[in-house]
C-alpha cells in the first residue's frame, strides 16, 4: 500500500516555472516507476513524466526540454520541475507509483492531484 500527496501546483503566467511535489507513505526504494501524469478538462489522463528505480527517465514530447523529474529516495519524494509553461500545460496533475508485483501483474496508486493553471 502506499498513500501518494502532491503539492506544489498553482497560478502561474505563462513562461514562468512551477516544481510538484510527491510525498509517499513508504520508502520509493523499491517502487520501480514513479510518474506524474496530467489531465486536463475534457482531454484523458496522459503520462507526463517517468523516472525508474534505477533512475531512467521519459518524457512526452510536449515537455521534453522543459520539465525535469526527479526523485529523492531519502526523502520518500518524487518532483516535477517544470519550466516555460505554456497555456497548454494548464490541468490537474497526478503522482503515480507503479509496482511490478512478485508473481504476476502489476499494481498502480494515486495521488489526489493538484491543479496547476498556465495564464496571464
Amino acid at each position: 500500500q502506499v498513500q501518494l500527496v502532491e503539492s506544489g501546483g498553482g497560478l502561474v503566467q505563462p513562461g514562468g516555472s512551477l516544481r510538484l511535489s510527491c510525498a509517499a507513505s513508504r520508502s520509493i526504494f523499491s517502487i520501480d516507476a514513479m510518474g506524474w501524469y496530467r489531465q486536463a478538462p475534457g482531454k484523458q489522463r496522459e503520462p507526463v513524466a517517468v523516472i525508474t528505480n534505477g533512475g531512467s527517465t521519459n518524457y512526452v514530447d510536449s515537455v521534453t526540454g522543459r520539465f525535469t523529474i526527479s526523485r529523492d529516495n531519502a526523502k520518500n519524494t518524487v518532483y516535477l520541475q517544470m519550466n516555460s509553461l505554456k497555456p497548454e500545460d494548464t490541468a490537474v496533475y497526478y503522482c503515480n507509483a507503479h509496482l511490478i508485483l512478485p508473481v504476476a501483474g502489476t499494481k498502480d496508486y494515486w495521488g489526489q492531484g493538484t491543479q496547476v493553471t498556465v495564464s496571464s
